[in-house]
């Protein structure tokens, strides 16, 4: 039922909102997940319910996905269009620096896979804004608004 959610919120609000969190642990490597009903890899994240603010969905959506919990303050990294999703969607996007894992939830349709990767092996198929933050956190590419 929950893969079901984001259309609706497409359909039902003018303007969507979504978060997602970058967490890299000691050993330099990044959480990524892949879902069952798109392609790639990509942070953990998801949709800002009403009433609740960015930081404390992606706290949320980074616990609900990878059983991972941000244990320390996030920081906002920035704030990006996605033209994706009807040209009205935006990402808030956060970096985790301090968190703890519990144990890998099983498969599932909206999560299939969950993985940490190190920055100098990243998985085929990472997503490009994505690939684009993970760029920009490097200095290997210029801020973009663009998801």
């Amino acid at each position: 039922m929950r893969f079901v959610r984001p259309l609706l919120r497409r359909i039902t609000h003018g303007i969507t909102l979504g978060v997602r969190v970058i967490a890299i642990d000691a050993e330099n490597r990044v959480l990524l997940v892949r879902h069952g009903y798109t392609p790639g890899w990509h942070f953990p994240g998801g949709g800002v319910d009403v009433g609740e603010t960015t930081e404390a969905a992606a706290r949320r959506e980074l616990k609900e996905e990878t059983n991972v919990e941000a244990t320390g303050p996030l920081r906002l990294t920035g704030l990006y269009f996605n033209s994706r999703f009807g040209n009205r969607d935006h990402v808030a996007c956060y970096r985790a620096s301090t968190f703890t894992c519990g144990p890998v939830p099983a498969p599932g349709f909206e999560i299939a896979e969950i993985g940490f990767f190190p920055l100098s092996a990243l998985p085929q198929g990472l997503s490009a804004g994505s690939a684009r933050r993970l760029a920009e956190l490097a200095g290997k590419a210029e801020p973009s608004a663009v998801w």
